[in-house]
Order: structure tokens, then C-alpha cells, then sequence
């Protein structure tokens, strides 16, 4: 039969081994060590997921600005196809006034030119239309020639050629125009 002293004693002994064996294992416990490990890569995953976020926004406002500029601008073949159109119908009107054509076609020439008009700004586009005598602006005209006339001053517009087009905010074409080159006096 075993001796109570000498159990007592063994788990003295064991108690003893066990707290040792702890206070090592705290140093090298492989579970701490894993667990610093574990938090490590979480904290490097969540940097990671931030991150990714991020970039997927990013990407979605730029595909949301990408697919506006498309809808706005998209058009700009078509509306620069169109211009010859607009010209060839402003020809043929001026041509029909000037050789006092029947009236029928006159007018219908007019309503083709409105609704091509009507056409253009349901898509965007505005006319610009420079007046004779209207300083040059190089933003919105394009100098077709350059001439001295008496009685204008240097950068004004002597003659309209074809007006020019915006579609929305960016410049179609350019208004064509003859613009003095008189000296100053």
C-alpha cells in the first residue's frame, strides 16, 4: 500500500516540476508564438484588404467618370459626320434666297435646317456663330486667311466661312473665318 507522506510528497514534487515546466513553456510557449504569428498576418491581411478596398474604389469612380465622358462624348463621330450636312443646307438656303428660288423650297430647306438644329442640341451641340466685326477668339475660330481692310482693326472677323460647333463643353469645330490684318495707324 502506498505511504500518504510519500504521495504528498511526489505531488509536492510534480507541483513544483509543473510550475518550472510552466515559466519555460511561457518562454518558448509555441502557442504564444503562434498566436503573435497569427495576429502578425491578420494585421498584414487587414493592410492588404484596406488596401484592395481602396483600389476597388477607385476603379469604380474612374469607370463611373470613364462611362459618363462616353455617354456625353460618345457621339462626336456621328456629330462631326453631320457638320458637312448642316453646311451643305446653310449653302443651299443662302443659294435659294439669292436666285429668288419658289418659296416652297425655301421653306423646305428651312425646316430641314431647324430640325437638323433641333437634332444637335437633343445630342449637345451648339452653334457658334461670330459676327462680322467680332474680335477673334482662338479658342472657338479658326483663321482661314488673313486680309487688310479699311476701317477694321487687326483681329477682328471679316468674314464667316462656316460656323463652328461645341458639343457640350468641349469645342467640335472651330468657327471659320477671315480675320483683318490691317496695321495700326
Amino acid at each position: 500500500m502506498a505511504d500518504p507522506k510519500n504521495d504528498e510528497f511526489l505531488d509536492d514534487i510534480e507541483a513544483a516540476e509543473a510550475e518550472a515546466y510552466a515559466e519555460d513553456a511561457e518562454e518558448l510557449d509555441p502557442e504564444a508564438i503562434e498566436l503573435d504569428a497569427l495576429r502578425a498576418e491578420r494585421d498584414e491581411l487587414k493592410d492588404r484588404f484596406m488596401r484592395a478596398l481602396a483600389d476597388a474604389e477607385n476603379a469604380r469612380k474612374r469607370a463611373d467618370k470613364d462611362r459618363r465622358e462616353a455617354q456625353q462624348y460618345g457621339g462626336s463621330r456621328l456629330a462631326r459626320d453631320l457638320l458637312p450636312v448642316y453646311d451643305n443646307l446653310q449653302r443651299a438656303l443662302n443659294a435659294a434666297r439669292d436666285e429668288n428660288a419658289a418659296a416652297a423650297l425655301i421653306e423646305g430647306i428651312e425646316l430641314t435646317l431647324r430640325e437638323l438644329l433641333n437634332v444637335f442640341s437633343k445630342h449637345g451641340m451648339t452653334a457658334i456663330k461670330p459676327e462680322v466685326g467680332d474680335k477673334f477668339d482662338p479658342q472657338q475660330h479658326e483663321a482661314m486667311f488673313e486680309a487688310p481692310l479699311p476701317g477694321t482693326k487687326a483681329g477682328e472677323i471679316i468674314q464667316v466661312s462656316a460656323e463652328g460647333f461645341m458639343l457640350y463643353d468641349r469645342l467640335l469645330r472651330p468657327a471659320q473665318v477671315g480675320v483683318s490684318s490691317m496695321p495700326a495707324s
